[in-house]
């Protein structure tokens, strides 16, 4: 089982779903998720919760319904071999016996809930609102489609999901995090600390003169590990990606900059004006005030008249779309600057407008955007033309064709790298540039073989397929292979030597009263303080400089590598903040210690629900359901 484990998570899939499988509690998902119970009696019992029987076709569905949603939410179907590795099988049926355990419950101690809150509570789910912040039945529809769900199995759903935190909440209701606990987690999280440092680097290190032949024999035989040639493999790919085959030398101009026109204000950078605005209950006010400008009175006179401060006529520097009324746009984007519009008969009044300072606009240039612009509909176009050539492509691979083969027929250009190792390198220790950013098509490669029919991996909007074309084991290089490598490996952990020998010496020395000013002043060093958190990543230190630190009492002297480097420092202070219970970050990790502490006694609860009212599990149909190796047939009833 560990075995499995670690082999499935040898890849970015594996490592991210083990993460999210192991990372949760099984009881929150059924409390406080979307998941889903049968009822009912089947032909074939799976498993029993007091009355509650689940037949082997329901978990069934129930089980490929939680592999789909992985799949859809990583963009690649998970086997059940995976599946079984990763312990989702375990998980999904644990799951699926607590919730109806709390079902079961839920109808002893007589709960329910109308239909009516029901629907208020799918009304008021933020996930199914739309833009206008009101539910949206087309989202709602999408979304819970994307789960595997109809519309009365999810409303079905929800009111047995209501129940379930009706006893959880109730289980949890007193629970309440320990003042002790929070002020433990505070005071470690939170301490801080103040050091006094120096650096130690190659220069201290003093002349190193180069190793004898015996010497850098005698160090290569002892790290003849570090110098093994990695196992190679010969991999060929093709990838069908909309970018990938979209020419965009064949769109026309004239398609292009329709797309031109439809952006050209986005594109561009409009004018923006200073638009200053007065607004008149009725022409005549509006004519009057207009006149006494003409006879020298100023915009800021008339508004002052008004009662208006000079925030309630200023609308800032702003364009033509920024103004609401389109009669009072026109005319302050036809005035000069400086000019006050005559009266305007706008929505909200008669406007009179002064502007101000004019920011002109930049007119965007087709040419400029040709080749994106171009680029963009090639790859919308060729989205059709992926999703044709991936079921060509699978046709040609399902007839035996290797990648090599179905790409030449279908006249797509496949890429073949000779020898790359593990971490995407070429024998001349170099990057290979033949794969696209972001493919992950050599860990994918490390894990298969030669012969092995893989499944396609989903990229950049399409798919990529690959064949292991040949594998170059891994060995022993000779010393006169890596020479180079040898000497500067030699030289680095030389230096590393000298470097720790000093920095214990000037340890030594201020554990026994010196200060550290005068240990750096005779060794010609510069001394740096700082202050941390025991998290923190200060510019300039490492990270075990930063943990050192932290098991290091008031005044002591430590010592930390740092690459190339080596740190020597004093703690010179120690903070402790006192706790404030009513700060943000208090109130954060209370919540979060809350909701630990609730799935621990919800998970007790649930635990003993199963022991009370009785729990059965057939593992012969649960095996056959799920795929699992290995399981007793003979038998095979487990009780709870």
């Amino acid at each position: 089982m560990l075995r499995g484990i670690r082999k499935a998570s040898s890849n970015w899939l594996g490592k991210i779903i083990m993460t999210v499988a192991m990372g949760a509690l099984i009881v929150s998902f059924g409390v406080w998720g979307i998941a889903d119970i049968f009822r009912g009696f089947g032909q074939s019992t799976l498993a029993k919760v007091g009355r509650t029987e689940i037949s082997a076709e329901q978990f069934r569905q129930l089980y490929n319904d939680r592999l789909q949603q992985i799949g859809r939410q990583f963009g690649r179907p998970l086997t059940t071999e995976q599946a079984h590795a990763f312990g989702l099988d375990r998980q999904v049926l644990q799951q699926t016996l607590a919730e109806a355990a709390l079902d079961e419950e839920a109808r002893r101690l007589g709960l329910g809930q109308s239909e009516a809150e029901t629907m208020r509570v799918i009304f008021s789910d933020p996930n199914f609102k739309g833009v206008s912040g009101a539910f949206d039945p087309v989202r709602f529809q999408y979304a819970i489609r994307q789960f595997g769900y109809s519309e009365q199995r999810y409303i079905a759903e929800q009111r047995r999901l209501s129940l379930r935190r009706q006893i959880a909440e109730t289980i949890s209701a007193a629970i309440d995090p320990p003042k002790v606990m929070i002020e433990a987690i505070t005071r470690y999280t939170d301490e801080q600390r103040t050091i006094e440092y120096v650096k130690l680097d190659a220069a201290q290190a003093g002349t190193i003169d180069p190793p004898s032949p015996e010497t850098l024999a005698a160090y290569f035989d002892d790290h003849k590990a570090q110098f093994r040639a990695p196992e190679y493999r010969k991999i060929a790919f093709v990838a069908i990606t909309p970018e990938a085959i979209g020419k965009w030398t064949e769109v026309s101009d004239d398609d292009a900059k329709k797309l031109f026109e439809q952006r050209r204000s986005k594109l561009g950078k409009p004018e923006r004006r200073e638009v200053s605005q007065i607004i008149f209950p009725n022409m005549e006010e509006a004519t009057a005030a207009r006149n006494r400008l003409n006879s020298g009175a100023s915009f800021d006179d008339i508004a002052k008249e008004r009662g208006l401060s000079p925030s309630d006529i200023d609308l800032g520097t702003i364009p033509k779309s920024g103004m609401i009324d389109p009669a009072v746009a026109d005319a302050a984007f036809s005035l000069p600057s400086g000019e006050v519009s005559q009266p305007v008969q706008g929505k909200f009044g008669v406007a009179l407008v002064q502007i101000g300072k004019i920011d002109s606009g930049v007119e965007p240039d087709y040419a400029n955007y040709a080749a994106a612009l171009k680029k963009e509909i090639a790859i919308d176009r060729a989205r059709k033309t992926v999703a044709d050539l991936r079921d060509k492509m699978e046709d040609e691979r399902g007839g035996g064709a290797s990648v090599l083969e179905a790409a030449k027929k279908l006249g797509l250009a496949a890429v073949t790298i000779d020898a790359v190792d593990r971490s995407g390198r070429l024998p001349n220790g170099q990057l290979t540039s033949d794969i696209p950013k972001g493919l992950d098509v050599v860990s994918q490669a490390f894990n298969s073989d030669v012969g092995v029919d893989n499944d396609a991996i989903q990229f950049d909007g399409g798919y990529v397929w690959y064949d292991v074309l040949g594998t170059t084991p891994s060995r022993e290089r000779g010393l006169d292979e890596v020479k180079p490598q040898v000497e500067a490996k030699w030289r680095e952990d030389e230096i590393t030597s000298r470097l720790r020998s000093k920095a214990t010496d000037m340890v030594q020395k201020l554990d026994q009263g010196g200060k550290l000013a005068d240990e750096a002043a005779g060794a010609g060093l510069k001394v740096e303080t700082a202050t941390f958190k025991r998290d923190a990543s200060p510019p300039g230190l490492p990270t075990s400089a930063v943990t050192s630190a932290f098991r290091t009492a008031k005044d002591g002297a430590g010592q930390a590598s740092g690459g190339t480097e080596w740190i020597v420092f004093r703690v010179t202070d120690i903070v402790v903040p006192a706790l404030d219970l009513a700060s943000d970050e208090v109130k954060k990790l209370k919540e979060s210690l809350l909701r630990q502490l609730s799935d621990e006694q919800i998970s007790e609860y649930v635990t003993k629900l199963e022991a009370d009212i009785g729990t059965t599990v057939n593992e012969a149909a649960f095996a056959q359901v799920t795929g699992a190796a290995g399981a007793d047939t003979n038998n095979a009833d487990t009780n709870n």
